[in-house]
């Protein structure tokens, strides 16, 4: 009999295959299978699924949600191939999730938290996070982007950023501002130095030469944040993704404020963030108060000069 484990890897594989990264997903099923083989399940049971869904103790019901949104997917898929496996219901532990409400930072808080990057004890690590954040501000990078970089993607004879195999499976190239090539360089140089024998080809190196991950990038970016000086407002959380917001929020102000084409623009804009389609960009037209009141004041203004 084939193997829960076998079955998640072959769903996986499946999935993949349609452009999807199923990072989180990956973890989640490992650790429901892991689960179900230590309570003696060899399918998916919809009573397994639930206590396995409800840990932690305590945690919030939309991550309770998501996990078993998690394996109901999978479930359907197993289904079709084992008519014993179960499908969780849907009305059970619902995730009912709205797009967290970006933090934004300013120009002021991006150069603290560089600044609070080279206070770090470990002169590597303060070099490599004082880039890392530098790039995904000036670039708008997505963070798992730019922890897969390699040397070879930047190339700075051409001022050029390649980013490949991002979400859903596609790859594009970013022309780099001058200050951000020097940047990079400067940090590849002191990388160096600093470490001469990595073990990876990884761009952005660690403190034990391999590459940057979430499991290290998260709880540093926590610390940089405290020494910064940067806290949670009542509507949204500082997080790293919110450099990526932050970038498309300036870059569309900028438009507003110098008078550009504004709806003519956004699909370029779409392309360099990595985009899908444009849909997914103006979403950002709601994202800062400011940038929702040029958008209607040009409306308005372009609805007063048709009449």
């Amino acid at each position: 009999m084939t193997s829960l484990h076998q079955h998640m890897h072959d769903y996986l594989r499946i999935r993949r295959a349609l452009g999807f990264k199923l990072e989180r997903e990956e973890r989640l099923l490992a650790d429901f299978a892991a689960f179900s083989a230590q309570a003696g399940a060899e399918t998916v049971t919809i009573d397994i699924a639930l206590t396995w869904a409800a840990q932690p103790h305590g945690a919030s019901p939309v991550w309770t949600g998501q996990r078993l949104g998690t394996v109901r997917r999978f479930a359907r898929y197993l289904h079709a191939i084992d008519p014993d496996a179960e499908i969780p219901p849907t009305d059970v532990y619902p995730a009912r999730t709205r797009r967290a409400t970006p933090y934004l930072y300013t120009d002021a808080d991006i150069v603290a938290l560089m600044a609070a990057a080279r206070t770090l004890h470990n002169p590597l690590k303060a070099a490599t996070f004082e880039a890392f954040i530098g790039l995904i501000a000036a670039c708008g990078l997505r963070g798992g982007e730019a922890m897969r970089l390699d040397r070879d993607d930047f190339e700075p004879n051409r001022a050029v950023l390649t980013i490949r195999d991002s979400k859903f499976g596609k790859s594009r190239q970013l022309c780099l501002h001058p200050t951000t090539v020097q940047a990079l360089q400067d940090y590849r140089l002191q990388g160096d130095q600093l470490c001469p024998l990595p073990t990876t080809a990884s761009l952005f190196v660690s403190t034990t030469a391999a590459r940057l991950c979430h499991a290290t990038v998260q709880p540093t970016f926590r610390d940089l944040l405290r020494r910064a000086g940067i806290t949670r407002t009542a509507a949204s959380r500082p997080r790293i993704h919110d450099l990526r917001h932050s970038f498309a929020v300036k870059t569309l102000l900028g438009w507003y404020r110098d008078g550009d084409n504004v709806s003519a623009r956004i699909p370029a804009l779409s392309t360099y963030l990595g985009h899908i389609d444009p849909g997914a960009t103006y979403w950002y037209l709601s994202a800062a108060p400011e940038l929702l009141a040029l958008a209607a004041q040009r409306l308005e203004t372009a609805f007063e000069s048709s009449s």
